[in-house]
């Protein structure tokens, strides 16, 4: 059983908070980081595990541990939540599918059925959107919106010049969590999986700034952004762990 209270806490709330609440404060309060996996160490999805590192420990973590604490969250409110594996488009080549590597939430709150996000790395949703296709969705300047594609719905962002981009696409067909835990297992352990040959640790801001510390488009870069402008700086290695701690309250070993 989660202990909601620590919980709560740890994202800055208390009592019974709403689901945007709740949503909202898990995003801007839980870093988005690999740092086991990048070191060799295998992401447990056990539930007392996924407590004491996100909540007790106060470290961050990816998409699955991410979404799977907001889920008994969710669920200690009284909200009902599916479980949904998505293919990462952003940055893809078209035509060539990924593996099913990111998890997505459908919960279901006083009626309404609701898209929820808190782990798609640095540009995540801020706040739950309407499950399904529709309308835009501005959150703190930055825009999303969900649309068709065969049989997948895709959640999509815009760029700095106002174009769709695709994030990720998924099958709104919900899985049983053995399946999170065998795509996470790949995610965290597969030689070539980015978690593992890289690193990525982000965060993102009540106001709608993102920052975020990555290798994975070659040089190490720490990066600013709003929605109207971003800036770059290329980081050495070895002043990693400092930034890591400084900017993301993290300590981090890198190997």
């Amino acid at each position: 059983m989660l202990d909601l209270d620590a919980y709560l806490a740890r994202v800055g709330l208390s009592g019974r908070p709403g689901l945007a609440e709740l949503h909202r404060g898990h995003v801007t309060t839980i870093p988005f980081e690999n740092l086991d996996p990048r070191r060799g160490i295998p992401v447990s999805l056990e539930p007392e595990d996924l407590e004491r590192k996100l909540v007790s420990e106060r470290r961050g973590g990816y998409c699955f541990e991410q979404n799977l604490l907001l889920k008994s969250a969710l669920e200690a409110l009284g909200a009902d939540v599916a479980m949904y594996l998505a293919r990462v488009r952003m940055g893809g080549v078209p035509g060539s599918p990924r593996p099913r590597t990111h998890l997505v939430l459908g919960v279901t709150d006083e009626g309404a059925r609701w898209h929820a996000d808190v782990g798609f790395g640095n540009g995540t949703l801020l706040e739950p959107i309407p499950f399904g296709p529709g309308g835009d969705h501005e959150q703190a300047g930055w825009r999303f919106r969900v649309v068709e594609d065969g049989p997948e719905l895709v959640l999509q962002s815009t760029t700095d010049t106002g174009d769709w981009i695709d994030l990720y696409g998924f099958v709104p067909e919900p899985v049983p969590l053995i399946d999170v835990v065998t795509s996470n297992w790949y995610t965290c352990t597969h030689p070539r999986s980015p978690f593992v040959t890289g690193l990525i640790v982000s965060a993102q801001h009540h106001d709608g700034g993102r920052m975020s510390l990555s290798d994975w488009s070659g040089a190490l870069t720490f990066t600013e952004e709003t929605p109207q402008e971003a800036s770059s700086t290329t980081v050495e290695p070895g002043a990693a762990p400092s930034l890591i701690a400084n900017r993301f309250g993290l300590e981090a070993t890198l190997v």
